[in-house]
């Protein structure tokens, strides 16, 4: 908002300099841009362009700068009064088809003759960056500016029917404007019509065929109030923005368009340009009902930190501060007052709108600087972070780097880890890269494989915590798991080991002991992961097994883990001959039950011997090690301390369909040396259910 300072000082005596006037403002929340010297005037002057933010429609005005200007000084302030109109019939006919969207409309007659402006007025347009065209366009401008409410003239002889209708466009419906641009309308947009066409976008612009030209002998003069959504709106459809837009989308005084219209007429009877007619139409079907706000002058105290009362701020300033800024304050009730908001302050809804405006005013400088004495207990630990940090805490141990990708991935890439029906489709994506909410964390992770891989970097280590999006299952947390290249670094003393699942199945391992279950992999068909390649991660609490070993019907799966199929890892730009392994784990299903931070056994070093025996057997190749481990847990005796798979071969020697699991069986008591009568049982006992349960032969 540009502000002349000799207008403003027709509004208002202002006692300081200007760059100590601009500095006041600044403080009292109106930012200064610049202080511009001007020189159109016959005396040296200043434009200082404010800031106004979009809460304060009431300051894009001299009118409304010259109030705050009052209050700050404590001056008087000289608004325009123009006199008021005849009590006559209306001489314009108006009808208000869409009252919802315009609540007020005030319409006017007035002779005029068209000509140039006096200089002292295009000066003040100038000054507020608007280019001078006629005597009546002109003063529909200043007042656009003095009084921050927009008007529009039309030439009255070009209106068919002479007659002006609020309504909304028609299917199909387009106009002219003023810029000359041809404006198709949608049924949704408000405009000003005459008996058979549209004249003007409401609120925006007006039209090219009722244009005041030259030759304009009678106006009719439109000073109205419409909704802001509704202007906002036509203006975004149409990529139309004008002053009187900028204002009526923030919201205008809905009780100023009369005021505003009689100015006009004021003005131009002043300059010799136009008389009004008798008979101003005042059209509003519902009346507006002023809003009273309650304030505690006690308050104040309280959230500004002001001491209020004897010796300091007497309530009676915050009286004066808020009559000064147009507000009705009843302060009957010393405790409690009620205050009638002005029509223009649209921003004023609550007693804290209240309390700013006095803090506002008294200056925030004044305010004392206090710090809020916390004594609140600390929050309780959340534990969804609690879960994400300790699977993160296990990842990065392992080696892997942390990624953030995006949450939505272009259709193709999430069906191939996803049902489509299961897709979370966005209603108007930026682009086809971003159509639907990721349903898995692995698309983002593999495509920041492909990234590293297409820059040479083969041996690649990724994980992810994030949200998950699908139709069934809704938003759930998850972490996700890429490895793609060697286990360990190439190293002088031997070659460096390709990862295969077993280093990927330990991270998982590893992470489940953090939580305190086990996590077993059960084989299964998995469309985006290899056959034989693929299971699922069963969660069970450590110790618990059924009787054979298999995990238990009504285990939880909690993700999966695999090696990608090639035609995934082509579709990525990955080399189809190196494996990309993948896990994906939901941490919500992990941790539901699950205590993340354990409490950890701390057991003395064990004084007596272990007691070692290695065991090879024959089992089926579609036999889970997890199966076996479990049988031994079930039966072994307490003096059981590990159990731990070694050697898997699968070859010349072993019967098709076969494999070679080989197991070492610690046994290790608390309390005394175990004898090997002891052990020997216990193995033969280990032994018998094996081959009961799984036909396991000892080699």
């Amino acid at each position: 908002m540009r502000v002349l300072v000799s207008w403003l000082r027709d509004l208002v005596d202002v006692p300081v300099a200007i760059d100590r006037l601009a500095a006041d403002l600044h403080m009292r929340g109106f930012e200064v841009a610049s202080i511009e010297p001007w020189h159109g005037g016959e005396v040296d002057d200043a434009v200082i362009d404010l800031e106004i933010t979009a809460n304060r429609p009431d300051c894009l005005s001299v009118a409304g700068i010259a109030r705050e200007v009052s209050v700050l000084y404590d001056v008087p302030l000289r608004l325009p009064r123009p006199p008021a109109s005849p009590d006559r019939a209306p001489a314009l006919p108006i009808t208000i088809e869409a009252p919802a969207l315009c609540p007020r409309y005030v319409g006017a007659l007035a002779e005029v003759s068209v000509g140039t402006s006096p200089a002292w007025l295009v000066n003040r347009l100038a000054a507020a960056g608007i280019r001078a065209i006629n005597t009546i366009v002109d003063v529909t401008n200043y007042v656009l500016v003095e009084l921050g409410h927009p008007l529009h003239a039309f030439d009255f002889e070009k209106l068919a029917g002479g007659e002006l209708r609020i309504r909304l466009a028609r299917a199909g419906e387009s106009v002219t404007t003023l810029d000359g641009q041809r404006r198709t309308l949608d049924p949704q947009m408000l405009v000003i019509a005459d008996r058979d066409h549209a004249q003007a976008v409401a609120g925006i612009m007006g039209g090219h065929g009722s244009e005041v030209s030259l030759g304009t002998r009678v106006i009719a003069l439109e000073s109205a109030y419409f909704q802001p959504q509704s202007v906002r709106r036509t203006s975004k459809r149409l990529g139309l923005s004008t002053e009187a837009s900028y204002r009526f989308e923030r919201g205008a005084d809905p009780d100023a368009p009369l005021r505003a219209l009689l100015r006009t007429c004021q003005l131009l009877e002043q300059l010799g340009a136009g008389r009004l007619r008798p008979g101003v139409a005042d059209v509003q079907p519902s009346t507006l009902e002023p809003r009273v706000v309650s304030l505690r002058p006690a308050r104040v105290g309280v959230v500004t930190g002001l001491h209020v009362g004897p010796g300091a701020v007497d309530p009676a300033e915050f009286e004066r501060i808020l009559v000064g800024l147009g507000f009705a304050v009843d302060a009957t009730g010393k405790e409690v007052w009620q205050v009638t908001v002005p029509t223009w302050r649209v921003d004023v809804t609550r007693e804290v709108d209240l309390i700013e405006e006095i803090a506002r005013s008294v200056g925030y400088d004044r305010l004392p600087s206090t710090f809020p004495a916390l004594h609140a207990p600390p929050a309780p630990p959340d534990p969804r972070l609690e879960r994400q940090r300790v699977a993160r805490d296990v990842a990065v141990g392992a080696g892997f780097a942390e990624c953030v990708t995006f949450s939505f991935v272009e259709r193709r890439a999430a069906l191939a880890f996803a049902d489509e029906a299961d897709l979370v489709q966005l209603a108007n994506p930026l682009s086809e890269q971003f159509a639907v909410m990721r349903p898995s964390l692995l698309p983002g992770l593999v495509d920041v494989v492909s990234h590293n891989r297409r820059r040479e970097r083969r041996d690649v280590r990724l994980f992810e915590i994030g949200a998950r999006f699908t139709v069934r299952g809704g938003e759930t947390r998850g972490l996700a798991l890429v490895w793609t290249g060697a286990a360990s670094p190439q190293h002088w003393s031997g070659t460096g080991r390709q990862a295969d699942l077993f280093d990927l199945a330990g991270v998982s391992s590893a992470l489940g002991e953090r939580f305190g279950v086990d996590l077993v992999c059960d084989p299964a068909d998995i469309p985006y992961l290899v056959s034989g390649r693929a299971a699922h991660l069963i969660m069970k609490r450590n110790g618990a097994a059924d009787q054979s070993g298999t995990p238990e019907t009504d285990a939880t799966v909690v993700g999966v883990i695999g090696q990608l199929v090639a035609s995934v890892a082509e579709a990525r730009e990955l080399p189809a001959n190196e494996a990309v392994l993948v896990a994906e784990i939901d941490l919500d299903r992990l941790g539901a039950d699950i205590d993340a931070n354990p409490v950890v056994r701390v057991e003395p070093l064990p004084r007596h011997p272990s007691v070692v025996r290695d065991l090879s057997m024959l089992v089926a190749a579609d036999l889970p090690a997890a199966s076996v481990r479990g049988t031994i847990r079930s039966v072994a005796p307490p003096t059981l301390a590990e159990v731990q798979e070694f050697d898997r071969y699968q070859g010349r020697g072993i019967p098709e369909g076969f494999v070679s699991l080989s197991v070492r069986l610690t046994f290790r008591a608390a309390d005394r040396t175990l004898t090997d009568t002891e052990v020997q049982d216990a193995v033969d006992a280990l032994v018998a259910a094996l081959a009961d349960r799984h036909a396991a032969r000892l080699r």
